[in-house]
């Protein structure tokens, strides 16, 4: 193995660069990394034999360390797989490692096993693709591999972060002897490179807010977020003392009685006293269609965006400005800004309260009637049960969700103080990965953890279950309608006759043998009464639990429809 020991100082780079995680997807051309890993002390290293889930795995604990953590698969199709897992993390701007072996160029077309073109597989769904030299012994090729393993680590934890991909060539032979060990280099050298803050100079402040002044009504708004604690009390005290109504979908990670959370169901009958001046939105993509129809319809005169994005985002159509900083600085500063100011001229914010009056107002009846509706409703149906489940439990957890019906369900509903956190793959809002991205982050964030999912996104990504151990602190809940319920609900397949064959794909599946076959404690409800009667059980439970809900995918069209119909008369 000495031919291979840039790939063994590969491993020592990543650990001194703080990476901790590895997911291995098994094979024979990836047996160099993969052993170069596994007999470097330190890591945790966690086998899934699907590259697809194993994909997604790596994202949800990566997501929640926001470090970079590894992926290794060999060679051939198996790195095609982790296409749906670093899209979503190049547009969630979540930071993945992906090391895939590769076989020599030479041999591409030559009927050889397990040979197809990977140089640059992922395309623009990275933020650099690297490939090592298949000849590792002259000194320069060390060089550079090992520049290399510092420069892809920098990257993927660079802001804004996301994936990067290593292509490993790899001639045989590449199992070591049964003898022999590994000792990383004497040469190695770390390289740091420390994210750089950007700071607005004075002037750029003073165009903002000449800006601000000029603009009486302002609403702040917050796509897709980390939870910050300090930003959420930030943004409070903005929106208390200058009377700003802020707005965020459940994926923002801000919740407050006094913030706006029910917008899905009130935004559509909208009329002009809710259009702001200036709109001031941060984060990443907004689940809420309504708000972005609004906003599209109802340009404001300004609109800043702030965020650290390499890309100018602009999906209300209305933006007037991009400010590329953290949120964190550019609510703090401002606010320390407006309030010296306010000070210095012993004046009050020049902000109209009545229009976040008006914003409270609608926000307050949605829930207040949103609450009613829902507990005049004695039978069991999509809605019901996750309004029971979400107000359950009073202790401490993190919230998964998957994407389809299942966000936009509790997008509508809301959660309570219990949730530590909410978490979609929004990147690029597939159903492909929910369930393994929710196995990753319950493996590292150390909370009880609850996904919220569909039937057909839980029968989809059902490989993730294959990775062991499971993680004992995550619980399942599978609202299960038969088919993808979204067709009914979204206007357009509803009224087709091909709608239940082609479109909701109707079936007859559940997931009792999954969780047989996994060692899930499995649960299930048909009714209310059955629902009442197990959910202490469910949470109660030590290991891994999964509940399946049984719903009539009728009555939930007619529900959603009466609920979005009530707010909106």
């Amino acid at each position: 193995m000495a031919i291979l020991q840039p790939l063994i100082d590969l491993a020592a780079v990543c650990y001194r660069k703080g990476i901790r995680h590895v997911v291995i997807s098994p094979g024979s051309r990836s047996a160099a990394l993969t052993l170069a890993f596994t007999r470097y002390k330190g890591f945790s290293l966690h086998v899934c034999m699907d590259e697809r889930s194993a994909g997604f795995i790596a994202l949800g604990m990566a997501q929640q360390l926001g470090m970079p953590v590894v992926l290794i698969c060999t060679s051939g199709s198996a790195a095609y797989n982790y296409a749906p897992a670093v899209s979503e993390a190049f547009f969630q701007q979540v930071p993945l490692l992906v090391l895939s072996a590769d076989r020599p160029k030479e041999w591409l077309h030559q009927y050889d096993g397990q040979t197809i073109y990977q140089t640059e597989i992922f395309g623009k769904h990275v933020k650099r693709s690297f490939e090592f030299s298949t000849e590792y012994e002259h000194k320069d090729v060390k060089w550079a591999i090992n520049r290399m393993a510092n420069e892809a680590v920098n990257l993927a934890g660079m802001v804004p972060m996301g994936p990067v991909h290593i292509n490993v060539p790899i001639r045989e032979p590449f199992y070591p002897s049964g003898s022999e060990s590994f000792q990383e280099s004497e040469y190695i050298r770390i390289i740091e490179r420390p994210n750089s803050a950007v700071i607005f100079p004075e002037s750029v402040w003073h165009g903002l807010l000449n800006e601000w002044d000029e603009s009486p009504k302002i609403l702040i708004a917050g796509g897709q977020n980390k939870p910050d604690p300090e930003l959420k009390k930030m943004l409070k005290t903005i929106s208390e003392e200058w009377d700003i109504p802020v707005l965020g979908d459940c994926i923002t990670n801000i919740r407050d009685d006094e913030f706006i959370e029910s917008h899905d169901l009130f935004l559509p009958d909208a009329g002009q006293e809710l259009v702001p001046d200036l709109l001031v939105t941060f984060g990443l993509s907004f689940i809420s269609k309504e708000f972005k129809q609004f906003i599209r319809k109802n340009p404001p005169r300004r609109h800043w965006h702030i965020g650290e994005d390499d890309f100018l985002t602009d999906p209300t159509q209305s933006l007037t400005k991009q400010l590329p900083v953290s949120a964190d600085y550019f609510f703090k500063n401002l606010f320390d800004r407006i309030d010296n100011q306010l000070f210095i001229q012993n004046s009050e914010p020049e902000t109209e309260a009545a229009f976040k009056q008006k914003w409270l107002q609608l926000e307050y009846r949605s829930r207040s009637e949103k609450a009613v509706f829902l507990q005049n409703i004695d039978a069991l149906n999509d809605l019901t049960s996750l309004d029971r489940i979400l107000r359950y439990s009073d202790a401490s957890y993190q919230l998964h969700v998957a994407n389809s019906m299942s966000v936009r369900y509790v997008n509508a509903m809301g959660v309570n103080d219990a949730v530590s956190g909410v978490f979609c793959n929004r990147g690029t809002s597939g159903i492909d990965g929910c369930v393994s991205t929710a196995i990753g982050a319950a493996m590292v964030n150390k909370q009880n953890t609850l996904l919220i999912v569909g039937d057909v996104a839980f029968l989809y990504d059902r490989n993730g279950l294959l990775v062991a151990p499971l993680p004992s602190n995550l619980k399942i809940v599978v609202i299960n309608n038969a088919g993808g319920n979204i067709f009914r609900m979204i206007e357009g397949p509803g009224a087709l006759p091909e709608m239940e064959t082609y479109f909701e794909t109707r079936h007859a599946f559940t997931a009792e043998r999954t969780c047989e076959d996994s060692g899930i404690a499995y649960f299930k409800a048909t009714d209310m009464g059955s629902l009442h009667a197990i959910l202490h059980a469910f949470w109660e439970n030590q290991t891994i639990s999964l509940l399946e809900i049984f719903t009539d995918p009728y009555e939930n069209e007619k529900v959603w429809k009466l609920l979005k119909g009530l707010l909106r008369s």
